[in-house]
């Protein structure tokens, strides 16, 4: 299962291309718009999300709700695109610039900008930065919406909330998932505990005012996955480099961790390790999850936790120095219409990536042309490691 997708942010659309999607899944639309609506939201999200309202089309591979077995395409309108046909038209170039339209040669640091130009030869770094945009998240929701739909009906659910921002760290509220997941939705920075929820809020007006920026960190949570998703056969095919790949892969993300991440190196083995149990309820199961659920690159029936660390976004209000590509000289970066903080937008986006990589690691596993077929795998499969 792959996907391919295209389109800049300003440009009239996004587009995504899903081949591998076993028949007779239903699809929901509005599942995806949901996701898509929650990807918009959080505090200190920029003008922009006052623009668009996310909904996805469904072009082809779908029929009567029911996928088709057949190449599956998404679309995603820019509404922002009757702002900036001049400049984004793919033939002629603008006679003269409006919002941005005027040729960018002054990179912003931390963005692709510069490197990417000098990369493909590009004298105005909007041709970079067009793509390397945050705008492009909003089809990588769409497609592990798609995702999320499929090992929904396994009973694998994905949550997300943040955990710190601008290095105020949430308590541990030692909550369920589901009153995690609740309280995370109901916060306007996806913060479950509402003391660090004021703070930040605050914190992100202060550094609103003084036209920066800030980062952190979020937390993914997988239920419900299988043992045996991933391989510890192939390097490239281990559950927790290909998660950490992918989350790697979303804009501004610097670090990404899995159970104990970093801290594991701090302590003794005997620390780290989860001792494994059995009951005849449970199977086998670990008295406590500090590996994240994935072990040697394979899934082993524990909650899947992953944490990941998001830079603060570079473009700024106040910029940093540059250099002008056309004069050299020293100048302040181009500013870029932009968020002060996109943690709680990030950890939706890295919900969806989650799901995606759980869902191709899925398809491997259990494979079949018809959800049908998917399904007498799977019971197949679950009813041969519950005999064990």
């Amino acid at each position: 299962m792959r996907y391919l997708s295209a389109g800049e942010s300003h440009g009239p659309c996004l587009v995504a291309v899903i081949e591998g999607l076993p028949s007779n899944l239903e699809l929901n639309t509005e599942n995806i718009n949901r996701h898509l609506a929650r990807r918009q939201q959080g505090y200190g999200r920029g003008g922009r999300m006052k623009i668009e309202t996310d909904k996805v089309e469904v072009l082809s591979g779908l029929r009567f709700g029911k996928t088709l077995g057949s190449p599956l395409t998404l679309l995603i309108k820019n509404r922002d695109y009757d702002n900036w046909q001049e400049v984004m038209d793919p033939y002629n170039p603008a006679a003269k610039g409006k919002e941005g339209g005027a040729k960018l040669t002054r990179p912003r640091p931390g963005h692709a900008d510069l490197a990417g130009a000098l990369k493909y030869n590009h004298q105005d770094t909007r041709n970079v930065l067009e793509r390397a945009s945050a705008r492009e998240t909003a089809i990588r929701v769409a497609v592990g919406s798609v995702g999320r739909e499929l090992i929904s009906c396994f009973n694998i659910n994905i949550y997300s909330h943040v955990v710190e921002i601008g290095g105020i760290k949430a308590r541990d509220m030692n909550l369920s998932f589901q009153e995690l997941f609740s309280k995370a939705e109901s916060s306007q920075v996806r913060c479950a505990d509402p003391e660090a929820e004021e703070r930040i809020i605050e914190e992100i007006n202060r550094v609103k005012e003084e036209g920066d920026s800030l980062g952190g960190v979020f937390e993914i949570l997988v239920t419900g996955a299988p043992t045996g998703l991933g391989n510890h056969v192939h390097w490239d095919r281990k559950l927790d480099g290909r998660l950490a790949g992918a989350l790697m892969s979303l804009q501004a993300i610097k670090g990404v961790e899995v159970g104990f991440g970093f801290d594991a190196a701090r302590f003794r083995g005997s620390q780290v390790q989860d001792e494994i149990c059995y009951n005849e309820e449970r199977g086998y199961y670990h008295k406590t999850n500090r590996a994240g659920g994935i072990e040697g690159g394979l899934s082993n029936g524990e909650k899947l936790v992953i944490r990941c660390a998001m830079k603060p976004i570079p473009t700024l209000y106040k910029p940093l120095q540059s250099v002008d590509m056309e004069t050299k000289k020293i100048h302040k970066a181009g500013v870029e219409r932009s968020d002060v903080c996109a943690v709680p937008a990030a950890s939706v986006a890295g919900e969806a990536i989650a799901a995606w990589e759980v869902a191709q690691a899925f398809r491997e596993k259990f494979g079949g042309d018809s959800m049908e077929e998917v399904k007498a795998n799977y019971e197949n499969y679950m009813g041969i490691i519950s005999n064990r």
